[in-house]
């Protein structure tokens, strides 16, 4: 409700008169900015030198999508007293399962198992980055050095110590070299009163410590761009997310997936170096890794369809059921002291991840998979019940840990809620001010659109080949009757392609530059305004020359108005639509969920843009219900500027008395004449506008979807904030339909959250 009402006062204001237009948005402006701010220095947090992660009985469940349902006779009765109840479909899907676990810092800890085990959700819960989902419960305990994390036990949600979360999917702008982008996501992290030597050294070491550099002046490159290697990229995420702010806490998402052999080993080494050498807690999934890889593991978690066991150190249960646990070197006793002995030559932790997998090809398969799993985790709870009776878990603390000193409780800081940052570290955007933010991304994006030369080339052969085939269709148009509607023609066609190749573009480049924006707004670089200003900025010069090189050849070979002042206009109005259109394409992207959506939602606005363009319908004869589209159609005042830009003072030849003899009458018919008040100004007045609302809403939305991500819930705390009123009546107990308490109970037991 309170997205709608912002949006609904923009939108009043942007309709009011410039004398009050312009004030007030500029003071909301101000207000925003200054609410971002104090957010961002709450969210501060003073660095930790070492972090021990504990998590308890943490289990994530899914809820299923409401749906419309048959309802017996006892729900239909029920429902009477609940008319908004919507039956639920089908049971919940548990994807974490009661799983406990310990990260200690200088130690590697590895989340083994297979597809679907749950590896990533686990590895997002401990670096809070579980996307927000109203159909997802996320319960159990996070802490931090003995302090909670998390909504309920005194925990906020925010931490005090910072986390570096290495996502699977890299992604960079990819005209940047190696050294580059490290050097920018430095300025953007380090604290504001850095000099550029204490910035250049850490920038050198980092990229000496994780062996890239050899390759420092490559271009980091992408699908169309040669570039660096999948090894080298990771291992560049890695160091983008360490340079700056040091964490205390690495978290990566399957850091191997897609390399060969050599890089994966490089990459886990250098994890390993993280975690020994600076005492960082250093926790990475992984799937299927080579056997090299392996013995650089000092603990491992293995994960396999909801149950969870803990080696070396840790104990970790999953509903009661333990799969093994203890270091990664007493694995092969365990196991074959079980029955199930890891032969020789074998990659030991692809024998775990396959014995630990449900084998589904067929019903005796299946349930042998399962009879196994049931042995295995009956085992490994004797064990565990022994260890706990003996020990308290994690009672052998590092060196790392020892040397530290860090014990401090956490969470207990301001901020949380909705605009909780992406994850622990970021420290508020070490890129200064506004000004100095705009300056770094003005500098980033113009070497992005300056040198992506496959792209530009691309672009200046389509305009040109399009304004060369335009200009021979209309050749040197004359001055008869016929020539009029000719006239028409091309200024209608060169208005939609100067429309669709801007929109296109945009919408095709966005969408992925939309991902590193997230990640980096998400981590406190920057804010949204000085990125948008920067972007636009830096593709104003380069976005200017395509349609300028069109008007450029098609005007003289079409013969159009012979004089400079027009030739001029109609390259200005060409430009200033190319721009409009891009601006739509920012706004369509900024909501769009993926690259292909966008592409399917900008050509559908841009048909009714065209319908409404004042060539297929006179704007006299739109619909009441449709002005507000003839008023927004970017087709609409680019056309209509052309056309009185070419029409006005031409004359035409006259061969009967029903013919239109100058430019006058023609804009008359196509209501563009100045008795409706239009002019070049106007139609150029116009575009601007809507090219403003477009770049303010787009702001706007982009500040509005910034990642927001789930928070971990105590129990207690989610049992406090359960509505009986709107739970699910599906599968519930039907004893405990009628009591509050008996309801929110048996919720939380189908949900497999009772205690």
């Amino acid at each position: 409700m309170h997205t709608v009402l912002e949006l609904a006062s923009g939108v009043a204001l942007w309709a009011s008169p410039p004398q009050v237009k312009i004030p007030a948005l500029a003071a909301l402006g101000v207000i925003r900015a200054l609410r971002s701010r104090a957010r961002v220095k709450r969210q501060a947090r003073p660095r930790e030198a070492a972090v021990e992660l504990r998590w308890t009985d943490v289990s994530m469940t899914l809820a299923p999508k409401n749906t419309k349902a048959n309802k017996t006779a006892s729900d239909r009765e029920e429902s009477e007293d609940h008319s908004s109840q919507s039956k639920w479909e089908g049971r919940p899907t548990r994807i974490l399962d009661g799983v406990s676990g310990v990260a200690k810092p200088g130690r590697l800890l590895a989340i083994m198992g297979p597809s679907g085990s749950g590896k990533t959700s686990l590895l997002n819960t401990l670096a809070m980055q579980v996307p927000a989902n109203k159909r997802l419960t996320l319960v159990g305990a996070l802490t931090a050095n003995g302090g909670a994390v998390g909504r309920g036990g005194g925990g906020s949600g925010v931490a005090t110590h910072r986390t570096a979360y290495v996502q699977q999917e890299d992604v960079f702008y990819s005209q940047l070299t190696v050294e580059e982008t490290l050097t920018m996501a430095a300025k953007l992290r380090m604290a504001a009163g850095t000099s550029r030597a204490d910035r250049d050294t850490a920038v050198s070491a980092m990229l000496n410590r994780l062996g890239l550099a050899h390759v420092r002046d490559s271009r980091v490159g992408d699908k169309k761009t040669r570039g660096i290697s999948g090894g080298e990229k990771k291992r560049l995420s890695l160091a983008c997310e360490l340079v700056g702010h040091s964490p205390a806490v690495v978290c990566a998402d399957e850091p191997t997936s897609g390399l060969d052999s050599f890089q994966a080993q490089r990459v886990m080494e250098s994890l390993r170096e993280l975690a020994r050498e600076e005492g960082r807690t250093v926790v990475c999934s992984i799937h299927q890794p080579r056997g090299s890889i392996v013995a650089l593991f000092d603990d491992v978690l293995l994960m396999a369809g909801g149950v969870v066991a803990l080696f070396d150190d840790v104990l970790l249960m999953a509903g009661g059921r333990v799969i093994y646990m203890g270091p990664m070197s007493d694995a092969a006793a365990w196991f074959s002291a079980r029955g199930h002995p890891i032969p020789t030559n074998c990659n030991p932790a692809e024998f775990l991840i396959d014995l630990v997998s449900v084998d589904t090809s067929s019903a005796a398969a299946e349930a042998a998979s399962r009879a196994r799993l049931k042995a295995l985790a009956d085992a490994c709870a004797e064990a565990a019940a022994t260890v706990a009776s003996s020990a308290p878990l994690g009672a052998n603390i590092t060196k790392a840990t020892a040397t530290s000193g860090g014990g401090n409780g956490v969470g207990g800081g301001d901020g949380g809620g909705d605009d909780m940052i992406a994850s622990f570290g970021g420290g508020g955007g070490g890129g200064g001010g506004v000004l100095k933010q705009f300056a770094l991304l003005l500098q980033r994006s113009w070497r992005q659109v300056s040198r992506d030369s496959a792209t530009n080339s691309v672009r200046l052969a389509t305009s040109l080949n399009s304004a060369f085939v335009f200009g021979s269709i209309f050749w040197r148009m004359g001055r008869s009757q016929t020539s009029i509607q000719d006239r028409m023609g091309l200024l209608q066609v060169s208005v939609i392609n100067a429309a669709m190749a801007a929109l296109m573009k945009t919408l095709t480049a966005f969408t992925k530059e939309k991902v590193i924006v997230d990640r980096e707004r998400a981590s406190g670089a920057y804010t949204m305004f000085p990125y948008l200003a920067a972007k636009l900025t830096a593709e104003l010069p380069v976005g200017a020359f395509f349609p300028l090189a069109f008007g450029l050849v098609v005007y003289p070979m079409a013969g159009l108005h012979p004089t400079l002042g027009r030739f001029a206009k109609f390259c200005a109005l060409i430009t200033l639509e190319s721009f409009t259109s891009s601006a739509i394409g920012l706004c369509v992207s900024s909501v769009a969920p993926s690259t292909e959506a966008a592409v399917a939602m900008g050509p559908a606005i841009m048909v009714l843009f065209i319908v409404f363009g004042g060539y297929y319908v006179n704007a006299d004869n739109v619909p009441v219900c449709f002005k507000w589209i003839n008023k927004c159609s970017v087709i609409k005042w680019a056309f209509q500027g052309l056309c009185i830009n070419e029409f006005e003072g031409l004359e035409f030849e006259v061969t009967k008395a029903s013919d239109q003899w100058n430019g006058a009458q023609v804009l008359d018919r196509l209501s563009f004449s100045a008795a409706h008040g239009n002019s070049v100004g106007t139609a150029a007045t116009q575009q601007v506008n809507v090219a403003a609302f477009c770049y303010l809403s787009t702001l706007y939305l982009l500040e509005k979807s910034s990642p927001k991500f789930q928070f971990i819930d105590e129990v207690a705390a989610l049992r406090r904030r359960i509505r009986p009123a709107t739970l699910p009546y599906t599968h519930l107990p039907y004893t405990h339909h009628a009591c509050r308490t008996s309801r929110v109970e048996s919720y939380l037991y189908l949900y497999g959250l009772a205690v």
